[in-house]
């Protein structure tokens, strides 16, 4: 019983990627990716002109999705990211496009590859549940 007592927690995926710092420049690159490629043009339209806002708030909720502080959430009780999108006409192909900037970010910014493979399948299901509530 002693050995399990002492045997060291598993590091959340927060953690694994270097915490708040990486996780902010991994959603850096993600805005100015949608902001500069015209590959990413019908997602950028669904946004704001200011980015600013969306680039703390992706961050904060990543962070608590990643098993950080949970800022965002305490912030908006009962919210998810599915709540936070029910209003924006989500398309599959601005879905795409999402995952898409967010695996080029990811890889861009985090050196691990096996983790960005599974957040980025992990937001690809998240990014088409959100098709199939678009209104």
């Amino acid at each position: 019983m002693a050995e399990a007592e002492t045997a060291p927690r598993p590091a959340t995926p927060y953690d694994r990627i270097g915490g708040k710092a990486a996780i902010a420049q991994m959603v850096e690159r993600f805005y100015d990716l949608m902001a500069d490629d015209p590959a990413y043009a019908d997602l950028r339209a669904l946004h704001a002109p200011d980015l600013t806002p969306m680039r703390g708030s992706l961050t904060d909720f990543l962070m608590a999705w990643m098993g950080g502080p949970r800022d965002w959430f305490e912030q908006r009780p009962g919210a998810c990211m599915m709540s936070a999108h029910k209003s924006v006409a989500v398309t599959r192909e601005t879905a795409e496009q999402w995952v898409s900037a967010m695996r080029r970010a990811a890889e861009d910014t985090l050196d691990d590859p096996a983790f960005v493979d599974a957040m980025v399948d992990a937001f690809s299901q998240m990014s088409m549940g959100m098709v199939r509530n678009a209104s």
